[in-house]
């Protein structure tokens, strides 16, 4: 059939009881273009053609939704391409095999968006495949992913995260913690590199984000506020582990994780073998134990034995066996996790967290509700009765008191087990031993003269506020 189409001709088409095609012939350069009338009255614009002698029919949309000369429009644009492929222009194309073309690629992204990992799945891939791997802190990585970024888009496809999102990230965390958005935005600029290297994400969301970086921290503790926290340990609400880790830490100035994961096996005398897999600089590390530390580790072994012949003497009563020999010597962590699910150490982190809730310990009601400032931010409380400080400013306190004693920059930095370069590491062979057991043993004086007023004197440990 053939008419000169124009908007109530469409309209008036009457179905039939099969398929006809109406072939418009308001222009005879418009060849094909025409419309396909079904027996249920459904309309369709179409577009007939031939390429290479293969009929072709391009359907270009459903009337009414699509109007005559919008379809028009679009039979105009695809018969311009397809007399362009017939002479052979670059510009030519054939509409059906493109729209053919089309469909396969949606087909194909809708699969890879489906196979595409969300932001939990990256996150827990990049631990488990690469920060386990390449990382000594990987736990750490893992904690700060999912409390800032898998709390945040965990359900969304990762490729979806935007530029604007995690600047969105970074602002938010910077108002509380300059240096906690540092870090987190580090940790997240990692894994998205990572997802970009293995192709998980066509782009990564931190190009060129930044964060405010963090004031240089050079605080140390005055001997003032060590003899303060000292006397202030033994009553604060923390564990006995804790405690025992804290002051572990200010007698051998070595950083918090290592002190945490410390265990018996790496203990010989006096001396206390960090491997080199627990060490941030992947080197084995000996440390003097002098005799306060050695003291403060048999408090924390005999604390850590306990707990454990109780967790035994309740698992035996219950499974009615044997319980562990009281008189067995205790092996295992120093500082093992007090839940106790698993065989573990107290984690680094959960030291700072102490240290920190202490420091702005919250204030409840009688019935344990918080209380909130005239602010609106939540009521504190300072238990310990210091400026603000970390567990790192420890360990910068006690280098800086083997500075005042006069122990040299080298052998400080043996101590503290920093880097010295690789032409030091490859000709110095010298295990610096005794020069780091006299540094130790120097700082020991110092502590001791500063908080119960004797060089010549060792800690009571148990009783620090008493000595004081």
């Amino acid at each position: 059939m053939q008419k000169r189409l124009d908007e109530l001709t469409v309209k008036n088409l009457k179905p039939e009881s099969k398929t006809y095609y109406c072939t418009d012939t308001t222009d005879v350069t418009k060849k094909g273009f025409g419309v396909r009338v079904y027996p249920s009255g459904a309309k369709v614009f179409i577009f007939r053609y031939k390429v290479d002698g293969v009929q072709k029919l391009l359907t270009l949309g459903e009337y009414p939704s699509i109007s005559l000369k919008d379809a028009r429009d679009e039979y105009l644009r695809a018969a311009l391409k397809v007399k362009d492929l017939r002479r052979g222009s670059k510009d030519g194309a054939d509409p059906v095999h493109e729209r053919k073309k089309g469909k396969e690629l949606r087909i194909i992204a809708e699969h890879e968006n489906k196979k595409a990992p969300t932001v939990k799945e990256l996150v827990q891939d990049y631990v488990n495949l690469y920060a386990k791997v390449k990382k000594r802190n990987w736990k750490e990585d893992e904690r700060i992913l999912n409390k800032d970024v898998v709390s945040r888009w965990g359900k969304l496809k990762a490729a979806t995260i935007l530029r604007k999102d995690i600047i969105g990230m970074v602002d938010e965390i910077s108002l509380t913690s300059p240096s906690s958005a540092a870090l987190t935005l580090k940790i997240t600029r990692k894994m998205f590199n990572w997802a970009l290297d293995k192709e998980r994400i066509p782009m990564t969301p931190c190009l060129g984000v930044t964060a405010e970086p963090d004031k240089e921290r050079t605080r140390a503790l005055s001997e003032t506020e060590i003899v303060t926290v000292w006397n202030k340990l033994d009553s604060l609400p923390m564990s006995g582990e804790m405690r025992n880790a804290l002051k572990l830490v200010l007698f051998t100035a070595q950083r918090r994780g290592e002190v945490t994961g410390i265990h018996t096996r790496e203990i010989d005398g006096h001396w206390w073998t960090i491997p080199a897999e627990r060490a941030k600089n992947k080197r084995e590390h000996r440390v003097y134990l002098t005799a306060t530390a050695l003291g403060i580790v048999a408090e924390a072994i005999a604390e850590a034995k306990a707990s454990k012949e109780k967790a035994e003497a309740r698992a035996a009563k219950k499974e009615k066996r044997e319980a562990w020999p009281a008189e067995q010597e205790y092996s295992g962590y120093i500082f093992p996790c007090p839940h106790r699910t698993k065989d573990k150490a107290i984690e680094g982190h959960a030291l700072s967290v102490a240290v920190r809730r202490c420091l702005e310990w919250p204030l409840k009601d009688k019935k344990g509700k918080p209380l909130f400032g005239a602010d609106g931010k939540p009521a504190t409380e300072n238990l310990i009765g210091t400026d603000q400080w970390t567990l790192h400013d420890l360990r910068r306190t006690a280098t800086t008191l083997m500075s005042k004693c006069k122990i040299g920059f080298e052998h400080r930095e043996r101590v503290l087990n920093h880097t010295m370069g690789k032409l030091d590491r490859i000709y110095n062979q010298h295990d610096f031993d005794d020069e780091k057991q006299i540094a130790l043993e120097t700082l020991e004086r110092k502590l001791n003269s500063i908080i119960i007023g004797s060089e010549n004197k060792v800690i009571p440990i148990s009783a620090g506020k008493k000595a004081a």
